[in-house]
């Protein structure tokens, strides 16, 4: 098991509905994607787990809101987005300054997201072992990718 684990925020851990507009933290309804809950609760006895988002528009207080709201909040250690970090993910420097601010080496670390450019491209680019959320498994992956279609598979 990882030290560490991020995860991406929108359609990874809470479902993204495009058509709401404004913060997730004040949208009418907000949702957890399936099996966020059983699998951050079984993740969180053995690594420290982390957020890891590109959402612009929020506040790390925002995002930790969002969370409260689905009582996810309770497994996650700290969150990670352009107003803390001032880098947009999509780059891998925005994974190597989570590295530095953590103080740990990237084999310690691990990110699931469901956006393969913005997710795991640039944490495969910064050495960590990465998880893609998808059912698209004809892609050309880095070698230390691994495709998942539901976030359960992480707990096996």
């Amino acid at each position: 098991m990882d030290e560490i684990i991020l995860f991406d925020w929108g359609d990874t851990l809470m479902v993204d509905y495009p058509e709401s507009e404004g913060k997730m933290c004040d949208w009418d309804v907000v949702k957890e994607v399936d099996g966020a809950f059983i699998t951050l609760q079984y993740l969180s006895k053995f690594s420290q787990i982390f957020i890891a988002t590109n959402a612009d528009d929020s506040t790390e207080s925002d995002i930790q809101k969002a969370f409260q709201r689905v009582n996810l909040d309770q497994f996650i250690d700290g969150y990670f987005c352009y107003e803390n970090l001032g880098i947009r993910k999509g780059t891998r420097s925005f994974f190597d300054k989570i590295l530095n601010n953590l103080d740990i080496s990237h084999d310690k670390v691990a990110m699931v997201g469901d956006s393969f450019d913005k997710d795991i491209l640039p944490a495969s680019e910064a050495g960590l072992r990465t998880y893609w959320l998808s059912t698209n498994v004809n892609h050309n992956l880095p070698y230390n990718t691994n495709v998942i279609s539901s976030l359960s598979e992480l707990c096996a």
